[in-house]
């Protein structure tokens, strides 16, 4: 076989691979937004069969022999093929592991639980999910083997999100940050709270609706390339660089829920948006790992959305969509009560402060029921005893407890220490960035260019080029997870006045 000849046999399974994947989140995209009620057997169906085929074609032998030809021609192509190859053989030798059969079920599996799950929270009740997590737990702990049986279950799960990180890594960096983050938490919790009662008024959905677009104009999130639709739970699902969809949830009376929604999964858009033409279509095409992704959904939201210079620049936009609910309200007021801490229920309505400590419960479980120390039957009774000595809270009900995520329906176990990465890895770029440039002076003037070309130039651009930690290099330098912690101090300290 000659080497132009292997080239575009892998431009043509790339594109096929592609496809599958594109019919796969359209399904999915349909189910969590406008689908009916119970319609999720269909899917199903559907899904198991894509499944399949994608396993068959990706599996076959002709096509390790493809990968191994081009590997052993590396020396002749150029970067991209070159990690196309590298990124494909890895895949290969992980999917050739797991049996049809199983990959197929469990495709239909996390269909059926996405539905369980939904139904299950609605009702508040843990007992109807659990069956199926169970299964969940049981395939995931299975797949780990599958993937790297050299490492312990959950290790290899969390090298599927950020190639790299393991329990060790993770338990010295979640220990660094709640060194730091309790006393803090109870440093702030002695202090005064800002007044933010206003942001529970009833704020009308259309307004709200309304709102959200003048968001994503100010993101500079382009509509003829990104969608907005609105879901149980919020999140981004790219096709490719120019079809990339967001979702929110609205809330009558919390106004910040949305608004933060749509800036962090803003973040994630962003991302898929600005990754460079020449990946598309290919492996390489997404964001490189969760945690870099997690950096920038986390960026948008918190190190710029809840910025006072950010703030003061949407504020009037803001009291001309709610001048009912915001009357009287300075900007300063606002910005107060969007960074007002206060130990919660529920992760994605946390504050900035807290929120690694949700994290931390979630990754605490997660190990023990990938490790075969804790049965699914005991994750509400955990949950409920991490969430009193974590955060010093008693959860009510298992629809603000165990059952609010919907990752676990999706058998994303190992994805969710990668929120505290992300918020760590964003830290530290948003201190380069200010030693390179001026952040906050365009950015007082509703201009985000700025902070969006550097983040395009460090991160974005590269989809899958580069490996995580050569991304995180070359925004971060050497990641150090105490210019997070130094930032929290900074932030808070002054907001609270320690």
């Amino acid at each position: 076989m000659e080497l132009t000849e292997a080239l575009a046999k892998l431009a043509e399974l790339e594109k096929k691979l592609y496809a599958y994947q594109a019919a796969d989140s359209a399904l999915y995209l349909d189910g969590t937004t406008v689908a009916p009620r119970d319609t999720a057997e269909g899917r199903g169906v559907a899904l198991g069969v894509l499944a399949g085929e994608r396993h068959k074609l990706f599996s076959a032998p002709e096509t390790g022999e493809l990968l191994d030809f081009l590997w052993e021609r590396r020396g002749e192509l150029d970067q991209l093929r070159r990690r196309q190859v590298e990124e494909l053989r890895r895949s290969y030798a992980q999917l050739t592991r797991i049996p049809a059969e199983e990959y197929m079920e469990y495709a239909m599996l996390t269909n059926e639980a996405d539905d369980l799950w939904h139904r299950a929270k609605e009702k508040s009740d843990f007992e109807l999910f659990r069956p199926v997590l169970e299964k969940l737990v049981a395939f995931n702990i299975k797949f780990a083997g599958y993937y790297d049986a050299s490492k312990a279950p959950y290790d290899a799960l969390l090298n599927e999100y950020e190639r790299g990180v393991d329990m060790a890594y993770l338990d010295s960096f979640f220990a660094t940050l709640r060194q730091r983050i309790v006393p803090l938490l109870h440093a702030v919790m002695a202090k005064e709270p800002p007044d933010d009662s206003f942001l529970r008024r009833r704020y009308p959905l259309e307004a709200q609706r309304r709102f959200s677009d003048y968001l994503m104009e100010v993101l500079e999130l382009d509509r003829n390339h990104c969608a907005i639709g609105e879901t149980e739970h919020p999140y981004t699902l790219e096709f490719n660089n120019k079809d990339v969809r967001i979702t929110t949830n609205y809330n009558e009376n919390d106004v910040g829920f949305s608004m933060y929604s749509v800036i962090h999964e803003g973040g994630h858009a962003k991302y898929e948006l600005d990754i460079c033409d020449e990946v598309q279509y290919t492996c390489l095409s997404g964001g490189v790992s969760m945690g870099v992704h997690e950096s920038q959904s986390r960026f948008y939201e918190n190190l710029i959305g809840r910025s006072l210079p950010f703030i003061r620049a949407i504020f009037p936009k803001m009291k001309e969509f709610f001048p009912e609910q915001l009357a009287g309200v300075t900007a300063e007021q606002f910005y107060r009560a969007v960074n007002k801490v206060q130990p919660s229920l529920v992760r994605t309505e946390a504050d900035e402060l807290t929120y690694c400590l949700h994290i931390m419960v979630r990754y605490e479980i997660e190990k023990q029921l990938i490790g075969g120390t804790l049965e699914v039957k005991d994750v509400p009774e955990t949950w409920n005893r991490l969430y009193q000595e974590y955060l010093g809270v008693d959860v009510p009900d298992d629809k603000r407890g165990c059952l609010q995520d919907s990752h676990w329906s999706g058998g994303a176990f190992g994805y969710f220490p990668s929120y505290a990465l992300g918020s760590a890895y964003g830290a530290q770029m948003l201190k380069n960035m200010e030693a390179e440039t001026d952040v906050w002076g365009p950015v007082s003037r509703g201009d985000l260019s700025v902070v969006s070309g550097w983040l395009r130039e460090k991160v974005h651009k590269f989809g899958g080029l580069l490996e995580p930690a050569d991304v995180v290099k070359n925004a971060c330098g050497q990641f150090d997870p105490t210019v997070f912690a130094d930032y929290l101090e900074k932030k808070y300290s002054a907001l609270y006045g320690l």
